[in-house]
This record gives C-alpha cells, structure tokens and sequence, in this order.
C-alpha cells in the first residue's frame, strides 16, 4: 500500500467516524429531548466537535435530520423462516423485541415520526421515502406469503402493510411511554402469533 492510499483511507475513516459521533450524539439528544434540541450547535457539542464540523458533514439541520432518521431506522431482517408469512412473524417479533433495552436510537426515530405528524410538520417530507421504502418491504413480504399459501389469498399486501407499520410503531411509542412494565420479549412473541393467526390462509 502506498502512503499516498494509507493516508487517503485514514481521511476517509475519520470522516466516517465523524459522521458516526454526531449521528450517535443527536441521536441522544433527540431521544432525550426531540428534534427542537437538536440545533447544529448542541450536536457539536455533545459530539466533542464544533459547529463547523457538524455543518460542514451535514449542511443544516434539515439535512441532519433526514441523515437521523436513516441512522435510527437501521435494523437486522431475520430471513430464514420458509414461508412469507413466517419470514413476516419474524420480523414483527424482532422490531418489537428490538425494544427490550429502550435503545436510544429506536426512541429518537419515533419521537421523530410522531413530532412529523404534529410539532414539527416539517419533518413529514423527511419521513415520505422511509415510510415509502417500509411500506414496500412489508407488502412484499405479505405477497410472498400469499404466493406460497401461506398467507390468505384475500389480504391486499399494500393495506396490511400500512396497518402493521401503525401496529408496530404504536406499539413501540407504548413501550417507551406507559407500558414500560410489559415483558418485551413475551409481548413480542404474543404480538407475532397474533399477526400470524389475522393473516394466515384457512
């Protein structure tokens, strides 16, 4: 490797790492006190870096925010299940399991999607490709299941996705607020047998 590509990859990671730092910090500041905390200003700060640096990785605040919801929307797809509707179950299981520890990240996004719908209109736009990508992904999954059987041949993919994401974005905002005495783990479990049984071919 020559010093010239040594050096060039040392800048890149620690442009990455930047960009890591900020995302985590306003990501904390969101989950602590919503997107209205989350100034240009205040994310340097609680990323140990200046003004400057978070303008110059993000622009504006606009921009870091669209970036945030990309960071805080990041989560693992189970896909070993044979059949669309088991591959569906299991990835309903693990986005409310994800909750478990109240992670920050799962807390910033859905203070954000609820500011989107009220406080902060602005952030609606923001929201429209993710939700739109989200929607897609979990009427695929339901496409697949009615292709193999074991779905129901009378569910409309693009309206049982909508009614999940409601589902389980609702149920997360409950889980961060005023059921935070419900066992996760069993909820989840028992959340996933019951989109089973709505959705299951007879």
């Amino acid at each position: 490797m020559t010093e010239a590509r040594a050096v060039r990859r040392t800048q890149a990671e620690r442009r990455a790492e930047t960009r890591r730092r900020v995302l985590d910090a306003a990501t904390t500041l969101v989950a602590t006190h919503g997107s209205r905390a989350a100034s240009l200003a205040a994310v340097g700060e609680a990323a140990g870096y200046s003004r400057g640096i978070v303008n110059h990785h993000f622009g504006s605040k606009a921009r870091l925010l669209e970036e945030l919801i990309k960071h805080t929307q990041q989560f693992d797809v189970p896909t070993d299940a044979p059949s669309g509707l088991g591959r569906l179950t299991q990835f309903v299981e693990a986005y409310l399991n994800g909750m478990h520890q109240r992670p920050a990240r799962s807390e910033a996004f859905l203070k954000l999607w609820a500011e989107s719908a009220g406080a902060e209109p602005a952030l609606a736009p923001l929201f429209a490709e993710r939700d739109a990508w989200f929607r897609d992904f979990l009427a695929q999954l339901v496409r697949e299941g009615v292709e193999d059987g074991s779905i129901g041949r009378h569910v409309d993919a693009r309206f049982a996705a909508v009614t999940l994401i409601g589902q389980l974005r609702g149920t997360a905002m409950m889980l961060f607020s005023t059921a935070r005495d419900v066992p996760v783990a069993e909820f989840s479990a028992d959340v996933a047998r019951s989109v089973a049984r709505s959705l299951a071919a007879d």
